[in-house]
């Protein structure tokens, strides 16, 4: 039931990108975009390890792969798993990358860690404000509809954990609504006491989406309680472990570092 939000989200992701990029072709034909760098600026930069910190944002962008096993259950053909999860990636990445792209080719180096607050300066164009106002609605639609599918995932293991011996929760209405109640009120009121979705980026992107996303996973491989993993599959692994771990610490401790500092 979520696959047309899902796809109107998608959509709207899209026309956030296309409204960029033709601001940012606008931009370079009159001359007044910047060039973008091929290496990053460390003159400003206290520190290199810094430069981990965009490591949590990363991940969390593409740690939505528990919905996989409830998305396989509801195909018609399991197998086409496999192709979904190909373009989904695909799909995204270009998303991402034409964001980041664009967006720095539009707004260079005032480009803001939530680059739809940039979206709200004067342009010389008329319809600089109408465009404004249709990226940030469009951005705001395309949140709105990609929450549910992030909310089924932490309700169904949330009850999962409180309630591991209990029926099926889409069996049970009284705990299904009470469930979603407590979740609903829980975010809304974190969403507002976070000033800045940057520090959600910063903690939780280097420690629990590392896990999801990693370590996890990895240590599925490494248990193997079926037997099916192969030498290549353990070596992977591990270094994906020790990679995680490695990026993960480096950018914990440059997060705290910048923040006490």
């Amino acid at each position: 039931s979520l696959r047309f939000t899902s796809a109107i989200s998608v959509i709207l992701a899209v026309v956030f990108v296309v409204i960029s990029s033709v601001m940012a072709i606008s931009a370079l034909w009159q001359g007044t975009t910047q060039t973008p760098k091929l290496l990053p600026d460390l003159a400003h930069q206290t520190n290199f390890l810094e430069l981990f910190t965009a490591v949590p944002v990363i991940v969390t962008a593409f740690t939505f792969h528990f919905n996989v096993h409830p998305i396989v259950a509801e195909l018609c053909k399991p197998s086409d798993m496999v192709s979904a999860t190909r373009i989904s990636l695909v799909l995204c990445a270009s998303i991402y990358c034409a964001v980041g792209y664009f967006g720095y080719a539009l707004f260079g180096d005032s480009t803001m860690t939530d680059i739809l607050a940039n979206f709200d300066q004067s342009f010389a164009s008329t319809v600089g404000p109408l465009l404004n106002d249709t990226v940030r609605l469009s951005y705001a639609l395309h949140l709105i509809l990609v929450f549910p599918l992030l909310n089924f995932a932490l309700r169904v293991n949330i009850d999962g954990l409180l309630f591991p011996k209990w029926p099926l929760l889409s069996t049970h209405t009284i705990r299904f609504i009470s469930l979603t109640f407590f979740l609903l009120a829980f975010i809304y009121i974190a969403a507002i006491a976070i000033p800045n979705i940057w520090y959600f980026f910063q903690f939780l992107g280097s420690t629990t989406a590392v896990c999801l996303a990693f370590v996890f996973p990895g240590a599925i491989v490494l248990r193997d309680v079926h037997g099916i993993s192969t030498r290549t599959d353990r070596i992977l692994a591990a270094v994906m472990i020790v990679l995680a771990v490695i990026a993960s610490s480096i950018a914990i401790s440059s997060n705290v570092v910048s923040s006490l500092s």
